[in-house]
């Protein structure tokens, strides 16, 4: 037979594991609940680093394209005001971009990839492999170089990732020379 104090104390010992229990069970629910908030905010952030390395790639590959068309194809410089134009024939701008940061540019050339390696452009928001708007470039000319060798030239290109929010300005000053060079009678 069990006396009564210790009856007592059992009840009361009963009551205080299911309150504890329950305590238990939500501070480990809401551990739960902020680890998957947590996720869910981690996949935001790569997604718009993977944005960010896009538009980035693409501005430099408009850059890279923008040098290379310096090289081959050049142009005489002309003041360049809106609209944009196509790669062919191209431009090179007597005038500087007020401020390449601040885009979309008034004036500049549209940079369209290969077929091969054509980008998917859908002009709104765009989904997985999708770009926002096509990269652009705009070349201004800036003098004859130190050396009187060659031509200086900045180019600034953009690139777009899957939306207008995503945006990347690289700006590279390029010379163009020519020079001879003395072989020895070769």
């Amino acid at each position: 037979m069990i006396k009564p104090s210790t009856q007592s104390s059992m009840t009361r010992q009963s009551g205080m594991v299911l309150v504890t229990s329950l305590l238990l069970l939500i501070v480990v629910t809401l551990l739960a609940v902020g680890m998957f908030r947590s996720f869910g905010l981690d996949e935001k952030i790569a997604g718009n680093v993977r944005e960010k390395h896009r538009a980035l790639n693409a501005a430099e590959t408009a850059e890279q394209y923008a040098e290379y068309w310096l090289v081959t194809v050049g142009g005489t410089p002309i003041t360049c005001a809106a609209p944009f134009v196509a790669i062919n024939p191209g431009q090179v701008c007597s005038n500087l971009l007020a401020n390449p940061a601040q885009i979309p540019w008034p004036a500049g050339v549209n940079y369209i990839p290969s077929v091969t390696s054509a980008m998917n452009v859908t002009g709104t928001i765009g989904g997985q492999g999708a770009y926002y708007k096509n990269p652009a470039f705009y070349i201004a000319y800036l003098g004859v170089a130190p050396s009187g060798l060659g031509n200086i030239y900045q180019i600034d290109a953009v690139g777009y990732g899957g939306s207008a929010d995503t945006a990347a300005v690289v700006e590279a000053t390029y010379i163009v020379q020519s020079s001879t060079k003395d072989l020895g009678g070769l």
